[in-house]
């Protein structure tokens, strides 16, 4: 590969790890401003998801130029795309069966009224 390529590929690296801090950012603010378990919990697996595939896709990259093939970033990737929704899912099921309610409004007509 020539040098303008790598650096081409260093330049994409360096903008996906501003961008998953990006998001990164986003989810800690979530987490820290959002009212209630429900809303905190989201925040962060959807958020921090999408920033750690992104430094995760920078390091593939970077790996890529050094001339590894990023097994392990790949391995990661999909570790954490596997794990994040399921721990979410279950601490959600956690809180449901512990009788925690949402702060967040029901819009009128969704629910069914309770005789």
């Amino acid at each position: 590969m020539t040098f303008s390529m790598n650096l081409l590929l260093e330049w994409l690296a360096a903008a996906l790890v501003v961008g998953a801090s990006f998001f990164l950012l986003v989810g800690a603010i979530g987490l820290v401003r959002l009212p209630d378990f429900y809303m905190r919990l989201h925040a962060p697996t959807k958020a921090s998801t999408l920033g750690v595939g992104g430094v995760l896709l920078a390091s593939m990259l970077v790996a890529f130029v050094q001339g590894r093939p990023g097994v392990a970033e790949l391995l990661i990737t999909l570790f954490v795309f596997v794990t994040a929704p399921v721990s979410a899912n279950v601490l959600a099921q956690a809180a449901l069966h512990l009788g925690l309610h949402s702060r967040a409004p029901t819009p009128a007509g969704v629910v069914p009224e309770r005789r």
